[in-house]
């Protein structure tokens, strides 16, 4: 309710020719015979009419595209022009979705409200990307190794970017959900069945994916899952806490400290390979979290990571975190094989790991799903997918 409030306030500070309402509703269809229902659409209208609020748009979701009939009821009895009266029906994917607003002058309706002179749209690139969605054949199996794989919306962001880079790599994406927790060897004896399942799911898989995520349920299953990708030459991307855990990972079994952790997890750890670096900024939000664009500085520019990148010698990308790579072990660790190519201006805070003797072992502290694209993927996501699918080598060589 205070949200309405607050748009009712808007629509008379800023005045009903600079105020557009689109109104989402669904129109379901009940019973036998079919009928559209255009009911409950007209009862939200009438509340929000009642609360100060008139649509003038409506986006009615259906499941078959909405019947001349149902559209003329709506626009009667909601007191929208049949002209703004939408249709979002079910399609063979999201991205036809602004093709179908398209061919019903949606952003027609939308320009008069606001008495702006339209031109001419360019979807000729979208429309191409959706149509080569259809058409895609060849697959890609990606396991998103996570504590909160049962809500698949936990990780929006970083499935749209997985979406976003297989497209570019001209891949459908197969995802395999792996809950943590699941690998652990208390799983396989509390539920057999999910242990058995989950490891299956894991070496189905053409790559490993372990994304953020905060406290230490799963993280002894998220290690597991770096373990297997780095042993079995699988590919593997960490974003944030998936760059900590592979750090752990390395540190237990490739430097023999088998009691290395995060101080998050273990303050008392006589290996604290991740420890708490927390920042306190004048000029940015977040109190002691690292939060916001930073830069991130190759130091070697004939890495992985940066040829991915364009061969920059920085990147601005998004932070969200306390806990870093204890900056005392960093020698120990690439002695060892592990390399930390990308690092922050003071070259204390370690951003990108690599393990240059693996066909794709790469991890960020950042959060690069945040500034994918469609058309413009990040670079590390398509780099995961591009070694899944066997065509890293060729993609280097073209680029």
């Amino acid at each position: 309710m205070p949200f309405i409030e607050a748009l009712r306030q808007f629509q008379f500070r800023v005045g009903q020719e600079n105020f557009c309402l689109v109104h989402v509703s669904l129109v379901p269809v009940l019973g036998v015979v079919g009928e559209q229902k255009t009911k409950p659409t007209q009862h939200s209208v009438r509340e929000l009419r009642a609360l100060g609020l008139m649509p003038n748009l409506l986006a009615c979701r259906s499941a078959e595209p909405l019947e001349p009939s149902t559209r003329e009821k709506l626009s009667q009895f909601c007191h929208v022009p049949v002209a703004n009266v939408l249709n979002l029906h079910d399609v063979k994917n999201i991205w036809h979705i602004p093709l179908l607003l398209l061919e019903q002058c949606a952003h027609l309706s939308i320009l008069k409200q606001f008495q702006i002179q339209p031109p001419e749209p360019q979807l000729q690139e979208w429309a191409h990307r959706a149509k080569g969605w259809d058409e895609l054949t060849e697959t890609v199996s990606i396991a998103m190794v996570g504590k909160y794989t049962g809500l698949s919306d936990s990780y929006l962001s970083v499935l749209k970017a997985l979406q976003h880079a297989s497209m570019a790599c001209g891949r459908k994406l197969i995802l395999e959900w792996v809950a943590s927790s699941d690998l652990e060897d208390a799983a396989k004896q509390e539920s057999p069945d999910l242990y058995n399942e989950a490891w299956a799911a894991l070496k189905r898989a053409d790559g490993v994916l372990v994304p953020g995520g905060f406290g230490d349920r799963g993280v002894e299953g998220k290690i597991l899952a770096a373990n297997y990708a780095r042993t079995n030459r699988i590919p593997y991307l960490g974003i944030c806490l998936g760059m900590q855990i592979a750090v752990i990972e390395y540190a237990r079994n490739v430097l023999g400290y088998k009691d290395a952790s995060s101080t998050e997890f273990d303050p008392a750890s006589p290996h604290p390979c991740i420890v708490f670096m927390p920042e306190v900024s004048t000029t940015h939000m977040g109190g002691t979290m690292r939060l916001g664009a930073r830069d991130t500085f190759f130091h070697a520019t004939d890495c992985l990571s940066a040829k991915l990148y364009g061969a920059i010698s920085s990147v601005s990308e998004r932070h969200r975190h306390r806990y870093e790579v204890n900056p005392d072990m960093i020698g120990e660790f690439e002695a060892a094989g592990l390399q930390f190519v990308g690092r922050d201006e003071s070259g204390r805070r370690m951003e990108i790991l690599e393990i240059p003797s693996h066909p794709y072992f790469v991890a960020v502290q950042y959060h690069p799903e945040f500034k994918s694209r469609p058309g413009r993927p990040s670079p590390v996501f398509q780099g995961l997918i591009l070694a899944a699918s066997g065509q890293l080598q060729s993609h280097l060589i073209s680029h």
